[in-house]
């Protein structure tokens, strides 16, 4: 497992400001190095933004619209972005630490070196989304849904991927053996090639039209 984590020789001079006033000063130029912490901002509207070397911390953006914005070396910690869309977002060396992204939505974003870790993920989207390089550590994918994805070094380690849905998105080569996979709607195409335990081998019989009896 080879992914690099958000690059930390830039934070030094990091300083804190609230993220609805640069918002509203925002001149297409790079937002770099400020720290944002403790705002509740619903349903706000943010687009073609780039952040790099910043930090997110509690924040809580609920409902909004990030999209079309790129984060590089970013991480956030404790953040609330429930409902809120980054479509066509780019997210380079990012991480998310005990986050909430229920309902998110990543359809068409890239995500290279980024790590969920601890998160709750519920209902995220990730359809026609780039995945190179991510880590699911202890995070919650419940009914997530994968379409026609690209995946690549992708780990789901202690992951619960109960009733998500993967379709025309290849598992070959991705260990999913430390995943709870009960109720996963997938097909023996995408499955091909997967990595799994003997027990899950239970929960994907139904691929095959069999039924298990006691």
């Amino acid at each position: 497992m080879n992914i690099l984590k958000p690059q930390k020789n830039h934070l030094n001079n990091i300083r804190e400001e609230p993220l609805n006033k640069i918002i509203k000063e925002y001149k297409e130029e790079k937002i770099q190095q400020i720290q944002f912490e403790n705002e509740e901002l619903p349903e706000i509207e943010l687009y073609d933004v780039d952040f790099e070397y910043c930090k997110f911390s509690k924040m809580t953006i609920i409902t909004g619209k990030i999209e079309k914005a790129t984060f590089k070396d970013v991480t956030f910690q404790n953040c609330n972005f429930s409902n809120t869309s980054f479509m066509n977002t780019t997210f380079i060396r990012c991480e998310f630490n005990n986050c909430k992204l229920e309902g998110c939505n990543f359809a068409e974003s890239i995500l290279r070196n980024v790590g969920f870790i601890e998160t709750n993920a519920r209902y995220i989207n990730l359809s026609l989304a780039t995945l190179e390089k991510v880590l699911f550590d202890k995070t919650i994918l419940r009914s997530s849904y994968f379409q026609e994805n690209r995946l690549k070094e992708v780990y789901f380690k202690k992951a619960d991927l109960s009733r998500a849905q993967f379709f025309k998105t290849s598992l070959k080569n991705i260990d999913i053996s430390d995943a709870i996979i009960e109720g996963i709607a997938i097909n023996i195409e995408d499955i091909r090639g997967a990595i799994i335990d003997q027990t899950q081998a239970l929960d994907l019989l139904y691929l095959l039209g069999v039924k298990v009896v006691n």
